[in-house]
């Protein structure tokens, strides 16, 4: 059970397209503002001022992330770098673009 925002606090407009399918689509990448854990809202052990932050994608068709931080700064840190991480792993399935056109991998 998480307690997550739902305010979004940073978006990132992309599109994607199948690999298999050219047709490009919009999405966005929210990243919800952080939250204090409470006990009983994760099944491991915190201390005190920990928090959550979840990562989910408007548009493309993958699950919410929740990703946890000593304190909200380092929640809102650990999100962008595991935006990037799962765009990555998820371009062995989809090709990832800007707006404007241009790859957002450049490998």
């Amino acid at each position: 059970m998480s307690t997550s925002s739902n305010r979004v606090v940073a978006t990132r407009k992309l599109a994607y397209a199948y690999k298999d399918d050219p047709e490009r689509r919009a999405f966005t990448v929210c990243i919800n503002e952080p939250y204090l854990l409470t006990e009983g809202s994760v099944d491991f052990d915190f201390a005190e001022g920990t928090a959550g932050c979840a990562i989910s994608f408007e548009g493309l068709p993958e699950r919410e992330l929740t990703v946890h931080g000593a304190d909200s700064v380092q929640a809102i840190e650990l999100a962008v770098s595991a935006m990037e991480a799962y765009l990555r792993r998820l371009s062995k399935k989809y090709d990832f673009y800007f707006e404007d056109g241009e790859p957002y991998f450049e490998d």
